[in-house]
């Protein structure tokens, strides 16, 4: 399977992961040396999941079409973003979209996520 599939296929997983609220299935595919926005690490990166997750009962997450760069063992990857929650009923309390640009590393045959930077639309 081509790289940027098998990335594209990543990502995938990592969404239905937060929809399915699995904290770990989504951590997977963050790398140990992970940085974000504000020096955020990958534990702190592991408290915002799992905060979201005690307070959304439905959490909901939309991505725009993804622009993947492979070079090598790195790609970046940039899309946008809709995330929503709620507690369940019809329409979600909670609503949030950014653009972000993202870095992922191949790993042994899989993509993890090393990087990420998003800002508010």
């Amino acid at each position: 399977m081509p790289p940027d599939q098998r990335l594209r296929e990543q990502l995938s997983t990592m969404q239905d992961a937060l929809e399915q609220r699995q904290a770990g299935a989504f951590m997977d595919g963050v790398a140990d040396d992970f940085g974000g926005n504000d020096g955020m690490d990958r534990a702190a990166l592991q408290q915002i999941v799992r905060a979201q997750m005690l307070a959304n009962a439905n959490i909901g997450l939309t991505l725009g079409p993804a622009d993947v760069e492979v070079q090598g063992d790195r790609a970046t990857v940039r899309f946008s973003a809709m995330a929503t929650g709620g507690s369940g009923r019809f329409l979600p309390d909670r609503a949030q979209a950014w653009d972000v640009t993202s870095g992922w590393r191949d790993e042994g045959g899989a993509w993890r996520l090393y990087y990420a930077e998003w800002q508010p639309k």
